[in-house]
């Protein structure tokens, strides 16, 4: 875990709680979003734990960075406003998970460990405007329509399961398969569709109409 804030008792108090989890650990506090990128460089991290509002580089900036440099680390992005506009730019900037500052702990570790595992997180207040803004302002490419037509039919329904928020565990229960053979899938959808995450595809699914908006 890396845990990027300007505040350095919100640092602590995140640290702390990651600390106590066994399975856990905090490899790097850092200050700004430009030394979140230095510390990367060096200090490989699995998740990033990012604060939006920072001086010098801000969360969201700093995110589409880790994302434009390939990098291996997922980040769940964390803020005190409860605004659709820090999710959808945190979500278009290649973040992996958002949610407030306020979430209870252990939604916070949930959060860390499902995005982790390759599923995404998105704070329940949010979801719903979240798509319905991205469906609007963001049209689907032609190219993608044509991808999503490569998918087989397990795999377009493994696809459809993702857009209405289940996990892989989930899914493996529903499909009756096996986790491993869910994850295989899941890597099948990503390369044929070109899509960068499951966030995508959920986006995705809106999109082109697989699945209908609430």
């Amino acid at each position: 875990m890396m845990i990027v804030d300007d505040q350095s008792l919100v640092r602590a108090g995140f640290a702390m709680l990651v600390r106590s989890q066994p399975d856990l650990t905090v490899v790097a506090e850092c200050s700004d979003g430009r030394d979140c990128l230095d510390t990367l460089a060096t200090v490989p991290a699995d998740v990033v734990l990012m604060d939006v509002r920072m001086p010098r580089m801000d969360g969201i900036e700093a995110t589409r960075h880790i994302a434009d440099r390939h990098c291996a680390a997922k980040v769940v992005v964390l803020t005190t406003f409860d605004l659709d506009e820090y999710a959808f730019t945190a979500l278009r900037a290649g973040a992996s998970g958002f949610l407030l500052k306020d979430a209870p702990p252990e939604d916070l570790l949930a959060a860390i460990r499902t995005v982790h595992a390759g599923d995404a997180v998105i704070a329940p207040s949010t979801t719903r405007r979240l798509v319905e803004t991205y469906v609007r302002t963001a049209p689907v490419a032609p190219a993608l329509l044509d991808r999503t037509a490569a998918l087989t039919g397990r795999e377009r329904e493994v696809w459809i399961a993702i857009a209405n928020g289940l996990t892989n565990a989930e899914i493996a229960e529903a499909l009756f398969v096996s986790e491993t053979t869910v994850k295989t899938h899941v890597g099948h959808i990503l390369a044929k569709t070109g899509v960068r995450d499951r966030v995508a595809l959920v986006v995705l699914a809106y999109q082109t109409g697989a699945v209908a908006l609430p």
